[in-house]
C-alpha cells in the first residue's frame, strides 16, 4: 500500500491572474512539499500574460495538478470560492500565486490541526525580487489563537496564504461574501463554532509588491513595474459595501451566540446612517469592546482609543 494514501488528502487551491513573473517559484515550492498526499487545484481568472501557457506546462508534467480556466474574470474572492468547491481533499491549503512555501509547511500544519477548523502559521516578508525585508507578519499584526467572531468584525490576522482549513468550514462559509476578503470571511465563520490555531513558525515567504491585492508592507523594488491604478469605488458605494458586510456578519452569527449576536445587532444599527446619535453609539461600542474588536492589531492602549475615537466620524 502506498503510505501517502494513508494520510488525508490536502487540496492546495491557487487562484491566479497575470502571475507569470512569480508562479513558477510558488508552484515549485508546493510540488516539493514533504507532505506526500496532495492535489493542486489552479483556477486562472482570465490572465492576459503568459500565465496560462506556464500553467499548462506544469499540468503536463505533474498529474496531481488540476487546471481550470474561467471564461470571464470573476474576481479573486469568487475565484478562490470556485477552487475550494472543486477541491477533493478533506483539508484545503489556500495559495497566493506569488509567495514561496517552506517545504515542510503542509506537514507541520497537518500535525497541528487537530480538531481546529483553521490552523495557520507565521510568515516572513520578501520584496518583489525575493529579498528578505527582515520582518515577519507577527511584527506588523497580532497573530495568535482566535475564538471570538468580534475579532473579525473589521479586520483579520489569520492570512489565507498561511492556512490549512477543513472542508466542513468551506461548506459552512459558502457563498463567500463578495465584499469581504475570502480569508477574513473564513476566519469569521470559523470562530462562530470553533477556535483558530496559530503555529508560531515561519512557513511562508510572503511577497510584497505593488500588484498585491493585499499586502502587509508594500515596498517598491528595483525592476518592479508600477501598476495601472484601478478606479476606487465612490464614497457612497464604499459605505454601502461596509454596511452590507456588517449585515452579512450579523445574519451569519447563530442565535446561540446570544452576546455576540446582540453586539453585532447594535453595531449594524449604528452603521445604518450617519447621525450624532449613531456616531456616538458606534464609538461607544468600539470603546467598550475594543480588546475584542481590535484583537488583530498590534497597538498599545492609546492607539486603540484613538482608533475608537475615529469611529465617531467614519465607519470601517
Amino acid at each position: 500500500m502506498n503510505p501517502a494514501a494513508e494520510l488525508p488528502l490536502v487540496s492546495v487551491v491557487m487562484a491566479t491572474y497575470n502571475g507569470e513573473r512569480f508562479i513558477g517559484a510558488q508552484l515549485n515550492s508546493i510540488l516539493e512539499q514533504t507532505y506526500p498526499n496532495l492535489e493542486v487545484i489552479i483556477v486562472d481568472d482570465g490572465s492576459t500574460d503568459g500565465t496560462a501557457n506556464l500553467l499548462k506546462q506544469y499540468a503536463e508534467r505533474f498529474n496531481n495538478i488540476r487546471l481550470f480556466f474561467n471564461e470571464q474574470n470573476i474576481g479573486y474572492v469568487r475565484n478562490f470560492e470556485k477552487g475550494m468547491l472543486l477541491a477533493a481533499g478533506e483539508f484545503l491549503a489556500l495559495s497566493d500565486q506569488d509567495d514561496i512555501w517552506d517545504k515542510q509547511k503542509l506537514s507541520l500544519l497537518m500535525q497541528e490541526i487537530g480538531d481546529y477548523p483553521i490552523v495557520y502559521s507565521n510568515s516572513e516578508l520578501i520584496d518583489y525580487n525575493g529579498n528578505r525585508i527582515e520582518k515577519k507578519l507577527s511584527d506588523i499584526k497580532r497573530l495568535g489563537d482566535f475564538d471570538d467572531c468580534l475579532s473579525f468584525l473589521v479586520g483579520n490576522s489569520a492570512p489565507g496564504h498561511a492556512m490549512i482549513i477543513r472542508r466542513s468550514l468551506v461548506k459552512a462559509s459558502v457563498p463567500l461574501a463578495p465584499m469581504i476578503p475570502h480569508d477574513h470571511w473564513l476566519g469569521f465563520v470559523a470562530t462562530l463554532t470553533g477556535k483558530i490555531k496559530f503555529v508560531d513558525k515561519v512557513l511562508v515567504q510572503y511577497r510584497q509588491h505593488n500588484a498585491n491585492v493585499f499586502g502587509a508592507g508594500k515596498v517598491k523594488a528595483e525592476g518592479e513595474a508600477v501598476p495601472v491604478k484601478k478606479k476606487k469605488p465612490g464614497k457612497e458605494a464604499e459605505l454601502a459595501q461596509i454596511r452590507e458586510r456588517i449585515r452579512l456578519q450579523y445574519e451569519k452569527c447563530p442565535a446561540l451566540l446570544v452576546n455576540e449576536k446582540k453586539i453585532l445587532a447594535a453595531v449594524m444599527q449604528s452603521y445604518r446612517y450617519f447621525s450624532l446619535m449613531n456616531n456616538f453609539k458606534r464609538m461607544i461600542l468600539f470603546f467598550r469592546y475594543n480588546r475584542r474588536i481590535l484583537a488583530y492589531k498590534r497597538r498599545n492602549q492609546l492607539r486603540r482609543w484613538l482608533f475608537c475615537l475615529k469611529m465617531f466620524y467614519k465607519i470601517k
